[in-house]
């Protein structure tokens, strides 16, 4: 079975997710609210959050990431990345994060022996899924037979959200337009894939809700059509 997947953003008037003053306690505070066992979120969303360059390393306590607690109980979300290409090397950063269960990363069959060992050597999870790149559905598939997760809410940008929208992944879209405009032409939107060639092809959504917060900023949540 797949997960429900919810995608969610924080987007200016005009549709661009940077360059805009984004309430990000407002965004955490409604994110808080949902019942979800897992979070998604994209290797590229990963390191700008933390402002490295893949592969880039911090300095870690491996004893304690190794012998961190694992408790089955625990209602916390899981935290899942896709690294195929094993850019990510600042998992003890990520730790670090109170309201995170665990991690698992989402690696493919051209995934590095030399990464996957460093993973072992964490004792961090990961699923290898796809044979270049990550094989989104198939993965998910396996998030929820191995770790029981069927709802997912995706933080990331338009690479990780267009592919699970291309591939009929995603279920619900939730976004947080504030009352500002940015412009500009460089790529920057919730949703990036390649051109549709028919107006056929559109992905169609329907209006859940609509809800007007603090400071003018208006939350709308969609369910896709499928």
């Amino acid at each position: 079975m797949l997960p429900k997947i919810i995608l969610y953003n924080a987007i200016s008037l005009d549709g661009r997710i940077k360059g805009f003053n984004a309430d990000m306690e407002l965004y955490y505070e409604i994110a808080s609210k949902w019942s979800i066992n897992a979070v998604l979120m994209g290797s590229n969303t990963v390191l700008a959050g933390f402002g490295v360059n893949p592969g880039e390393t911090s300095e870690e306590n491996l004893e304690s990431i190794i012998n961190r607690e694992k408790d089955p109980n625990d209602s916390r979300p899981f935290l899942i990345v896709p690294d195929s290409r094993g850019r990510i090397r600042i998992w003890n950063e990520l730790f670090k994060m109170p309201y995170l269960r665990d991690i698992i990363v989402l690696c493919s069959e051209n995934t590095s022996e030399e990464y996957l060992d460093y993973l072992n050597e964490r004792k961090i999870d990961f699923i290898i899924s796809g044979e270049d790149q990550v094989d989104l559905k198939y993965a998910l598939r396996n998030l929820n037979s191995e770790y029981g997760i069927d709802s997912i809410r995706v933080d990331s940008g338009g690479i990780l959200n267009g592919i699970l929208l291309r591939e009929g992944l995603a279920d619900e879209i939730n976004l947080l337009i504030h009352p500002e405009l940015v412009g500009g032409t460089t790529l920057n939107s919730i949703f990036i894939g390649k051109d549709l060639e028919s107006l056929n092809d559109v992905i169609r959504v329907k209006l859940e809700n609509i809800d007007q917060l603090k400071n003018d900023i208006v939350w709308l949540k969609y369910r896709i059509v499928k």
